[in-house]
């Protein structure tokens, strides 16, 4: 596969994101970049840093509520003249443990990562199946797999997008749009600065390169690091006393 020359970034301050279109420019794509984020100082100096890694031409929009996604995704087709790939990374991790103490935050967290990230999710689906082609890379996190009580909302989130996802790729085969869902373990970036580092961390680089081989080998599913797929084979598979003992 190509790398993809014509990128929208859905979550234009992602530090993932961002490190996914800055590995497509190092291998000849990324030529043509829309960012959408909600945060525009952030993101004109993201749009900045990717002119100076090889990116051509980057341009940005604003990113809408929800009832604005469908023209979002037109806008940002017209500025391309067309996408070849959108990148859907908007999250929001939230307060560590199961019973919140500030439940309007932790309501925000499910609304930023399965609202949000679903609406944003859905309308690039749709905008690329009128196409009838193009790519979709989904943020998900291994925190999908098995929810734990010192993340719970966190990872019930997770949960949506990851199967919304799934279920969505499976919808479009055929129709020549193809999703990759990438899944995450700790990645050392803003958002999670400050919290234990756990074994097997690793940073946006590194899933920015996994997910980029991904893509070029067509994998539905990636993980990062790779072996976070076995890892979290096991975990999924332990017994409820014994999971909750975990340090997790």
């Amino acid at each position: 596969m190509i790398a993809p020359a014509r990128v929208l970034l859905l979550g234009g301050t992602s530090e993932i994101g961002l490190a996914i279109v800055g590995e497509l420019a190092a291998r000849g794509g990324a030529r043509e970049v829309v960012l959408a984020a909600r945060d525009t100082e952030r993101q004109d100096e993201a749009a900045r840093h990717l002119r100076a890694e090889g990116c051509g031409v980057v341009q940005t929009l604003a990113l809408t509520p929800a009832d604005g996604h469908a023209q979002l995704l037109r806008r940002a087709r017209e500025l391309l003249g067309g996408i070849d790939l959108a990148i859907v990374a908007v999250g929001a991790l939230g307060e560590r443990g199961g019973l919140p103490a500030d439940v309007d935050a932790a309501v925000e967290v499910l609304e930023v990562n399965v609202v949000l990230a679903g609406s944003l999710l859905l309308h690039s689906a749709c905008e690329l199946h009128e196409q009838g082609h193009g790519r979709i890379v989904v943020l998900s996190s291994v925190a999908a797999q098995r929810p734990r009580a010192s993340n719970a909302v966190y990872c019930a989130a997770k949960a949506g997008i990851d199967a919304l996802t799934r279920g969505l790729d499976d919808a479009l085969r055929g129709s020549g749009v193809r999703i990759t869902l990438v899944r995450p373990g700790f990645v050392k970036t803003r958002m999670t600065r400050g919290l234990p580092v756990p074994p097997l961390a690793c940073d946006a680089a590194s899933v920015a390169r996994a997910t980029v081989s991904g893509l070029q080998r067509e994998t539905p599913v990636v993980w990062a690091p790779g072996v976070m797929r076995w890892v979290m084979a096991v975990v999924t598979l332990l017994p409820g006393p014994l999971f909750r003992r975990l340090p997790l």
